[in-house]
């Protein structure tokens, strides 16, 4: 029997490559239900190719041109409250909690690709799938690799976990360089074909610490068993270090096609949708720490991490209005560190497991951000 799958940003990086997949596995899938923010000729064209009926549309401005199709923000809800063996959510930033509650309380298995969920609500979001019938299956390559290295080992006997990081366009450039770089340059990622915040995210290496923050609430783990380091190659995705200080990887193409599919048909493995790695050439794999220096946004997720309650809620919000306002030319490419380096000193932080809180933090560090640029 076919799985029934709904992919929210379903023309996102992610969601077409979900596609991709469910190309490759036509009688597995069942795709439902898609959902775009604004690209209306795109999701029209995946939903006339897959039969899909049901389709929502975010922006509310296109209101008059979504016929009957859902629209507005609150879509997204009405689409993962659906009966659904699957949801796929790949939706980008904070937009993603309220589908991923409404899901998990349904019993739907969410494939997460939204890390900005976890950071958000990472402690609420691990009580309430404790307590449903939901479950969530990272698909965010490097907590993918850490979810298939964890598959049947006790978290009790894991000492670290480690993931890796490409480094980005600027790996190479000094402190002095960064300071002049455009959004042009930093959307010139050397490995992974991902949407434009993300790739930002990457650029600044915020997106390492938001999956830091990911995997301590995905895995129940503390801040100091989580950590990050530099891999060029994107090859290996993550490490977990046992109590015995055995180290297994996993390793694998940079392809997102394979946690994807990997999400969709766990606990089972199907055939290969990506290159294997070719172990017949020479070939080296490096490894070096996280520079906080050039890169402070990455220390900063981790100073949110450590502190807990709504820091991390108010360290993606504030991340998310300065990534726009630099991709705008509103702001230099450090300064989106600084803006988020402000929310975080300025918060009063207030319990994480009331939703209320989490979400008031999140306005509050969106206003304080876009009041310094006004």
């Amino acid at each position: 029997m076919s799985k029934k799958i709904a992919i929210l940003g379903s023309t996102g990086s992610i969601g077409t490559q979900t596609l991709d997949v469910v190309r490759s596995f036509p009688r597995q899938f069942d795709v439902v239900a898609l959902s775009t923010h604004s690209s209306l000729k795109q999701v029209s064209e995946q939903a006339r190719e897959f039969n899909v009926s049901t389709v929502g549309v975010t922006d509310p401005r296109l209101h008059e041109e979504c016929g009957d199709w859902l629209n507005g923000p609150e879509a997204l809800d009405e689409i993962a409250g659906m009966d659904l063996d699957i949801l796929v959510l790949s939706v980008v930033g904070a937009a993603g909690l309220a589908p991923c509650i409404t899901a998990l309380k349904a019993g739907t298995t969410v494939a997460l690709a939204n890390k900005e969920v976890m950071v958000v609500a990472g402690e609420l979001i691990s009580k309430l799938e404790s307590e449903s019938d939901g479950r969530l299956i990272p698909v965010d390559s490097e907590h993918s690799a850490l979810f298939q290295i964890l598959n049947g080992e006790k978290i009790e006997e894991v000492s670290k976990v480690i993931i890796t990081a490409s480094g980005g366009p600027f790996r190479s450039r000094s402190l002095e360089e960064l300071k002049d770089v455009t959004p042009e340059q930093a959307l010139d990622h050397p490995n992974w074909d991902m949407g434009v915040k993300v790739t930002i995210d990457s650029a600044t290496m915020m997106n390492k610490g938001l999956e830091v923050i990911e995997a301590c609430y995905l895995f129940g783990l503390e801040p100091d068993q989580v950590d990050a380091v530099v891999h060029p190659q994107s090859s290996v995705h993550g490490f977990v270090c046992f109590q015995d200080n055995s180290l297994l990887a996993q390793c694998a193409a940079p392809d997102m096609r394979l946690p994807i599919q990997y999400a969709m048909f766990y606990p089972n493995r199907r055939r290969a949708v990506v290159e294997a790695i070719d172990l017949s050439q020479p070939f080296s794999w490096d490894f070096e720490p996280v520079d906080t220096k050039r890169f402070p946004a990455f220390a900063l997720a981790r100073r949110a991490l450590q502190a807990g309650e709504t820091y991390p809620a108010v360290l993606n919000a504030a991340n998310e209005v300065a990534v726009q306002a630099f991709l705008t030319g509103d702001i230099g490419f450090m300064q989106i560190s600084e803006l988020v380096e402000m929310a975080l000193d300025n918060h009063s932080p207030s319990n994480p497991l009331e939703l209320s809180n989490l979400l008031s933090a999140d306005t509050d560090a969106r206003n304080l951000v876009r009041s310094t640029l006004d």
